[in-house]
Order: structure tokens, then C-alpha cells, then sequence
């Protein structure tokens, strides 16, 4: 359960993608276009040569939403397969109604840090001012910042939760999309914004970064990625384990790399989130 806006600290937000699909040759005749920009809408699946399962881990809204969309795809294929689908291609084999494409990976990773990781909100601050999330190139140095500026927090790790999952091409926007207004309505409101190329951030708010105990307030990253290379993700039950998981995160392509989220809390000054405040924000984080 999350916490009622009243209550939330303000945060920030640094993000970008599309999910348009790669294009396919032609083939005998037979082809199919797609189109999208920024968080594109790709093609859809249509009903498979051979129904494919795919896997997730993790618990909570996460794994819901990662087999809401499975389940889902699944179901059509069975109905678009039964019902007078596409016509058959000699011996009454059932030609597909689309080009499939191959699964996309989820993934998300959630660190809690005390608050005197103050310098982290600066480093996150200054990565949205200067960021260009319209490219895939410029994402990439985000991710990499980003986990960088994690990386050498580790003396400030209280908490993190890592879950992954892949789901068919044709769902993984709107999962996508699903997962990030999550965390997005864990936040009272966006202070530090850059989104597909758009910035917006509001000097009056950050201009101090506000008291708080360092002991007993936090502060929040969340990562979430879409990729088109499937990653092994450790649980983050230990700081190695958190480390090595931020390193494979950071490696990720800017071929691979299909869209990102970046969202912090507290950004605003006086904002702080308490340790009842994170606990029912964000019920999966695991101690370190």
C-alpha cells in the first residue's frame, strides 16, 4: 500500500524509451511495418507457431503485472488461434496475423540509502539538467551515471529489492508503463523532471536540501528497464550481491536498452521520507 499523496515526499524523475519494434525483411511477399516514437506503441504478437512461456521473479504488484501480461497473451493466441484466424498456408497450417517478436526483459531495482546520501540527490539532479533522454545513446549514459553514483554509496545501503521477469513484445509497453506510474504515484508531486527530452525543475524547491536524521530517514532510488537482452539478476540479499547486480544493470547496451526509468524521493527541500514512510511505500525492500 502506498502512501496517500498528503503524506508522500516530493521526488524526481529522470526517464525515456520506445518500443517500436525492429524492422523485419520482407519475405515472400509477406511484411509488416511499425511505427512509434518516444514511448512507441510496437506490433502486436498474433497467434504463435508454438505458444512460449515466459518466466519471472519476484513478488509483490511486480510479478502481478509481469503475469497479468503473460496470461493475457496467452489467452489471445488461444482465441485468435481457434476462431477463424488467418488463412491456412497449404496443409491447413495457420499462418500467423503478425511478425512475433522476441520477449522483453523487466527489471527493477529499488536501493534505500540513509539521507545523508545528500550528495546522491545532487548527482541525480544534475544528471536530469544535463541528460538527453530522446536517444538511446544518451539513456545509457543515465543508467550508467545513475548506477555509478549508486555504486559508491555502498557505505549508505540500508535496503534494495531487485525483481525481473520477461514479458512478449506486444505487452512489455504497457507493463512498462504500469510499473512506472507505480512509483510515480509513490511521490507527492515531480519536482526534478526529464522525460523523452523535456526538463522541467523548479530552483525555488531544491534550494536547500532540508535536516534529517541521518539514522532514521532515507532516501529512495528506484531503476526500472526494458531490454531486449535477457539478464540474470541476483536478489539483492547482500551488499556483493546489490553491487554485482548494479554493475550488470550498468553494462546494458544502448542497443538493448529500450526505455528507463530513473525516480528518486525526497528531492524537495525539507521533503525527508521516515522509516514508517518507506516501509509502507515500499513493502519488498529487503535489509541489507
Amino acid at each position: 500500500m502506498s502512501p496517500q499523496p498528503s503524506e508522500a515526499a516530493r521526488g524526481g524523475r529522470i526517464g525515456g524509451g520506445s518500443f517500436r519494434a525492429p524492422s523485419m525483411p520482407r519475405s515472400g511477399g509477406y511484411s509488416r511495418s511499425y511505427g512509434g516514437g518516444g514511448y512507441g506503441r510496437g506490433g502486436g504478437m498474433g497467434f504463435p507457431f508454438i505458444i512460449p512461456i515466459f518466466g519471472f521473479g519476484g513478488g509483490g504488484l511486480f510479478g502481478f503485472l509481469v503475469l497479468a501480461a503473460i496470461v493475457g497473451v496467452l489467452v489471445n493466441a488461444v482465441r485468435n488461434g481457434s476462431g477463424g484466424g488467418s488463412p491456412a498456408i497449404g496443409g491447413g497450417y495457420q499462418a500467423p496475423r503478425e511478425l512475433s517478436n522476441g520477449p522483453v526483459s523487466l527489471l527493477q531495482l529499488q536501493i534505500g540509502l540513509l539521507a545523508s546520501a545528500k550528495s546522491l540527490q545532487t548527482d541525480l539532479r544534475q544528471l536530469a539538467a544535463s541528460a538527453d533522454t530522446s536517444s538511446s545513446s544518451g539513456l545509457q549514459r543515465v543508467l550508467q551515471e545513475t548506477t555509478l553514483a549508486l555504486l559508491r554509496q555502498p557505505d549508505l545501503w540500508v535496503y534494495a529489492n531487485v525483481e525481473s521477469g520477461s514479458v512478449p513484445f506486444n505487452t512489455s509497453e504497457s507493463t512498462f508503463n504500469r510499473l512506472s506510474m507505480t512509483e510515480r504515484s509513490k511521490l507527492r508531486a515531480e519536482i526534478t523532471t526529464n522525460v523523452g527530452g523535456v526538463r522541467n525543475g523548479n530552483a525555488a524547491e531544491l534550494s536547500s536540501s532540508g535536516d534529517a536524521d541521518a539514522t532514521n530517514e532515507f532516501i529512495v532510488v528506484t531503476v526500472l528497464v526494458a531490454s531486449r537482452q535477457s539478464m540474470k539478476l541476483k536478489q539483492a540479499d547482500s551488499g556483493e550481491a546489490l553491487r554485482e547486480t548494479l554493475r550488470i544493470l550498468g553494462s546494458t547496451s544502448s542497443s538493448d536498452l529500450m526505455a528507463l526509468e530513473v525516480i528518486w524521493q525526497p528531492d524537495g527541500s525539507g521533503d525527508v521520507l521516515s522509516a514508517d514512510e518507506l516501509v509502507m511505500a515500499y513493502p519488498n525492500l529487503q535489509h541489507l
